[in-house]
């Protein structure tokens, strides 16, 4: 009888086992796909003279490089709970703190482009003037300085938990941020900074979306300029829709863990994975991309060529 319960607990752990691999495998692919774009879009920002002397293009590779990293981390913690890896709190905590960080440059960006498109349509004579390469550059810091100390804050609220009182510091579930909120402190304050930072990259990328409407109204405003510039305002808009879904899908996970089946729940999460956690870190590729007329020859260019190098690197460094 126990050899009996033996054998099906050792079935039904392989078939727990194979299912983690298949639905890590389905949301690899999709991952692949969009970091390669990712990364053929940064490179493309970085080959050309006019992206590097453009403030917008500037900012567009500064939100591709966060978001790239931020699709990294995301995929990797993904992978280490599929496969039932258990990492230590500092390892993990490292892992969260920098996806925090980069989400948050995220965010911050969004908002820096979204001023940007504000001033170039409702003060297109002082455009020049206030969207230099150095207020631009200026810009980025202070958005990376500012998270950063956000972000050290919460390391020093996390450093007070006593961690000498743990029997071990191997964690005994998945990693996560919620699982690294160890103290009423650390509670308080991530509430409070992420409702604070939600709410203040919505006021203002809404605020410029609203003040680009009322500008297009104007008889002397280009016309043109004022829809496109509307329309990515409007993009940017649905990607910080995006980016606080994202925020939501491990609760979500967890509420909805306890409502299904293992087999129903993995294949509903990780079409939410997929959709509001990957896909969103390579909007900006898409977004740009495909509406850009100076990056979409580039990167069109880029891209064959990186296929054929992925396809055939010998074929492809002869023809070249």
């Amino acid at each position: 009888m126990t050899n009996a319960v033996e054998s099906q607990n050792n079935i039904t752990a392989k078939q727990g086992l194979l299912e983690s691999v298949m639905f890590a495998t389905l949301t690899t692919v999709p991952y692949c796909v969009f970091f390669f774009i990712n990364v053929t879009m940064l490179f493309t920002l970085r080959s050309e003279t006019v992206f590097r002397e453009t403030s917008r293009y500037i900012l567009l590779f500064n939100l591709l490089f966060a978001d790239t990293v931020q699709m990294a981390l995301s995929q990797l913690s993904y992978l280490l709970a599929a496969c039932t890896i258990w990492l230590t709190y500092p390892v993990c905590g490292v892992l969260t703190m920098l996806a925090n960080l980069t989400n948050l440059i995220s965010l911050f960006t969004l908002v820096v482009m979204s001023l940007e498109r504000f001033v170039a349509v409702c003060y297109p004579l002082r455009h020049s003037t206030i969207i230099t390469i150095r207020n631009t550059e200026v810009a980025i810091f202070v958005v990376w300085t500012f998270n950063s100390l956000n972000i050290l804050i919460q390391v020093i609220l996390l450093s007070d938990f006593p961690f000498e009182d743990l029997e071990t510091l191997q964690m005994k579930d998945f990693c996560t941020r919620e699982r690294m909120l160890l103290g009423p402190m650390s509670v308080v304050y991530h509430k409070t900074s992420t409702y604070f930072v939600f709410v203040s990259v919505v006021v203002v990328v809404t605020s410029s979306y609203i003040g680009v409407i009322i500008a297009a109204r104007s008889a002397s405003t280009n016309k043109a300029s004022a829809q496109k510039a509307r329309n990515t305002l409007l993009l940017h808009l649905v990607q910080v829709g995006l980016m606080i879904l994202s925020s939501l899908y491990i609760p979500v996970a967890i509420a909805i863990s306890k409502f299904l089946n293992r087999l129903i729940f993995l294949r509903i999460v990780n079409v939410i994975y997929v959709c509001i956690v990957i896909f969103p870190r390579c909007l900006s590729s898409l977004i740009y991309g495909i509406r850009d007329q100076t990056i979409r020859p580039v990167l069109i260019c880029h891209l064959c060529c990186g296929l054929k190098l992925l396809i055939d690197p010998a074929k492809a460094k002869f023809s070249t």
